[in-house]
């Protein structure tokens, strides 16, 4: 056990952003956050998760998720995966989009102080989504139907790829101006 570094449960590393729990009966708490947060930190791609089903190929898949405010996550879609996440701590707008780039739906999400929904559950498998985090970090647990596989995920072709960081700052500039439009015309509705 890691405890001495104020990790509570039994991790397997799989990437330096990816670990397992290996426990029998998983719980979460302040210092596994604490551990997330680090690692998050600490990674290029400014994310880190723990995932507390099994492996991948698990019907039912639960993480604790956290993502730094620089954190540049590609729009997606997934063709068959159901997902939804409970925001422990931070905000975040989960912006949905067309097939060409247009966006279609923002939800304002937040842990429960916020005065946001802290539950937001994307039941169609069909939509391009991403979020943009709105605190300096953003926890929350996840659930998606499994198993993983990579190809059921379509990246959006309209948007900078996961290795053009250059081209995502200006992205995700642009992304927020849009977003702001966006929301400002429908609270004028």
């Amino acid at each position: 056990s890691n405890k001495s570094e104020g990790i509570i449960m039994d991790l397997k590393e799989i990437t330096p952003e990816v670990f397992y729990a290996t426990n029998r009966i998983v719980t979460v708490e302040k210092g596994d956050l604490d551990f997330l947060d680090k690692q998050a930190g600490n990674s290029p791609r400014r994310r880190a998760r723990i995932c507390t089903h099994r492996n991948a190929d698990d019907k039912l898949h639960e993480m604790t998720v956290t993502l730094k405010k620089d954190c540049y996550l590609i729009p997606e879609k997934h063709i068959v995966k159901v997902e939804s996440y409970h925001i422990i701590e931070g905000m975040a707008d989960v912006v949905i989009f067309d097939k060409d780039g247009k966006i279609t739906d923002v939800v304002e999400i937040g842990d429960y102080s916020s005065g946001r929904p802290f539950y937001f559950r994307l039941s169609e498998p069909s939509f391009y989504h991403t979020l943009i985090i709105r605190t300096n970090k953003l926890v929350y647990h996840e659930t998606a139907t499994g198993p993983f596989q990579k190809s059921d995920t379509l990246v959006a072709p309209w948007a900078p790829g996961v290795d053009d960081i250059a081209e995502q700052l200006i992205y995700m500039s642009e992304l927020e101006n849009r977003v702001e439009k966006f929301v400002n015309n429908e609270n004028k509705k």
